[in-house]
């Protein structure tokens, strides 16, 4: 008997099965005929959602980031959580932590996925920046932050580690050390926050990803 899926769980499908073997085999190698033949539908069905492989990793991407931008909102939601810990888990939630994530983060840095890179960045950003908004505007009510505009400070800060962090091929042990330290110092000045005061947060940031 013939099962029909809404467009919206097929499409679901799709992108977990296409998930799985760009982690089993790599995106350049993994082609729309194995994720065809693993949920044993017709290629017409397949092309009805998606018109490529590369539209499918478009999916994915937008599908990871939406996710990721989730679980960082229930932890800044949370206020039983204090207010630095908050800011730890929250970047922690962000990042990629499966296989075929990192496969997904791979492609993304190839020169002809340049303009899927942008994207993903710019989701990521006007989506974190108005909860670490929150976050810092709840810092400043508490006295642990000293800043009056916090929507371009979270802007600033989001931008800055994007940027700063995306990529660290390359990097000897001492320049990543540099960096990351460079990043604690303008973080505690953008937020208005003591000196050192951060430090332990960020760096579980670092020592955790």
């Amino acid at each position: 008997m013939r099962i029909v899926k809404s467009a919206e769980k097929r499409k679901s499908e799709i992108l977990d099965v296409a998930e799985q073997l760009f982690a089993e085999k790599g995106f350049d190698n993994a082609s729309t005929n194995d994720i065809i033949n693993r949920i044993g539908i017709a290629r017409g069905t397949l092309y009805h959602h998606f018109k490529s492989k590369e539209e499918i990793l478009d999916a994915i991407v937008e599908r990871m980031t939406r996710e990721k931008i989730l679980q960082a909102e229930k932890i800044i939601e949370n206020k039983n959580i204090p207010i630095l810990e908050r800011l730890t888990l929250s970047y922690l939630s962000l990042n990629v932590d499966s296989k075929a994530g990192a496969e997904v983060l791979e492609q993304m840095h190839k020169p002809q996925n340049a303009l899927l890179h942008q994207k993903m960045q710019e989701s990521v950003i006007s989506g974190v920046v108005p909860l670490m908004e929150k976050l810092i505007t709840e810092g400043n009510e508490s006295g642990i932050f000293d800043t009056k505009y916090p929507a371009n400070a979270a802007e600033m800060i989001i931008t800055y580690s994007n940027t700063a962090f995306d990529d660290l091929a390359g990097l000897t042990l001492d320049e990543m050390q540099r960096k990351r330290i460079a990043f604690i110092y303008h973080t505690e000045r953008i937020l208005g926050a003591k000196e050192g005061s951060l430090e332990a947060a960020i760096m579980k940031i670092f020592t955790r990803q």
